[in-house]
């Protein structure tokens, strides 16, 4: 099986459900997700939050466009230092999407969290809720929202 790198994007955190998401984008060239895909993600995504509880409202999502279909991971803080994942796709009859529309989500009964491209935004989300969230003596949620990594090719 051959592995090839693909290119991640920051675009900038949004509010959906009470709670500021972080979104990572995953395409195979350096180019941004269709507008179609991207609108059909984030009007899917409230159906992958779980309730609110008292941990600070903050989830981060990874959209990955394949070539014949798309991901959307949504991993979502709850109890303090837990992080929980519901995952959708669209356009892979395989995984039970009903058509290969890679614009129509379907929530995924697959216990899956994410492929290698999809991994290094939690590695980097999981390192910077220590950083700011646990090991402070004071959560700071701000700083949280705003540590990012750096956009560029992922996979290695």
């Amino acid at each position: 099986m051959a592995f090839t790198e693909k290119f991640l994007r920051v675009p900038g955190m949004i509010e959906i459900a009470g709670r500021q998401v972080k979104r990572y984008h995953v395409n195979t060239f350096d180019t941004e997700i269709e507008e179609a895909i991207q609108r059909a993600a984030y009007a899917y995504l409230p159906h992958l939050l779980p309730e609110l509880d008292d941990t600070p409202p903050a989830a981060f999502v990874v959209l990955h466009r394949a070539r014949e279909a798309s991901y959307l991971n949504a991993y979502t803080w709850v109890w303090d230092n837990v992080l929980e994942c519901h995952t959708a796709a669209a356009g892979m009859p395989f995984l039970g999407c009903e058509d290969t529309d890679p614009a129509n989500f379907k929530e995924l009964a697959k216990p899956w969290i994410g492929c290698v491209w999809e991994l290094p935004p939690l590695e980097h989300e999981r390192a910077a809720w220590v950083r700011h969230m646990l090991a402070p003596d004071s959560p700071d949620l701000t700083a949280y929202l705003a540590d990012v990594p750096p956009e560029g090719t992922i996979g290695r």
